[in-house]
């Protein structure tokens, strides 16, 4: 995991330098900068043109009391390409307005929740159940038994207190009585 985020973070940027050195001498410093510009600024404004779009449709499903699954993954997609869209380069803006074209931001997300699905498995009354996956061979480990509380609404031991907040601080040492 490590050695991916190192590569991610100085492969990429070494490789978008080399793109924008190219792409000025073809075209010039002011042509290559005017479109890391462009691309920047067309980016916020569709991001955020698009994430508004799936805020009122989140805002849709809750009231329509439905959980807002596909639209939460869109919108971490969306602000996903907004980030790649004022960095400047070619690669990330690319992929960034790749993920602004809803046909590929939704296949890449249906994508995404079948991973996340193979990871997290829901289990009728018990909630989310993490799976631990082998490194080395990409194998589930054996399921475990569940480990679960017990549930007081089920029989269990209830105790009801109630307490009161004492306002006066007594010092240690000394009774209620003395210290006032």
């Amino acid at each position: 995991m490590i050695l991916r985020l190192l590569l991610l973070f100085t492969l990429v940027p070494f490789i978008e330098l080399v793109l924008l050195l190219k792409l000025s001498e073809w075209h010039g410093w002011p042509t290559t900068i005017l479109l890391v510009l462009v691309t920047g600024v067309l980016g916020t404004v569709l991001a955020r043109l698009q994430g508004f779009q799936v805020w009122y449709k989140i805002q849709n499903e809750l009231s329509q009391g439905r959980p807002p699954t596909d639209a939460l993954v869109e919108g971490m997609l969306i602000l996903f390409a907004g980030a790649l869209l004022i960095t400047p380069g070619i690669l990330t803006d690319l992929f960034g307005f790749l993920l602004l074209w809803p046909a590929f931001r939704s296949l890449l997300a249906r994508m995404l929740k079948i991973q996340l699905a193979g990871k997290i498995g829901l289990r009728a009354g018990q909630g989310f159940a993490f799976q631990q996956f082998n490194s080395s061979s990409g194998t589930p480990y054996p399921e475990q038994a569940p480990q679960t509380q017990p549930d007081p609404r089920r029989g269990g031991e209830v105790i009801d207190v109630e307490f009161t907040r004492k306002t006066s601080h007594t010092p240690p040492g000394q009774s209620r009585d003395s210290a006032n």
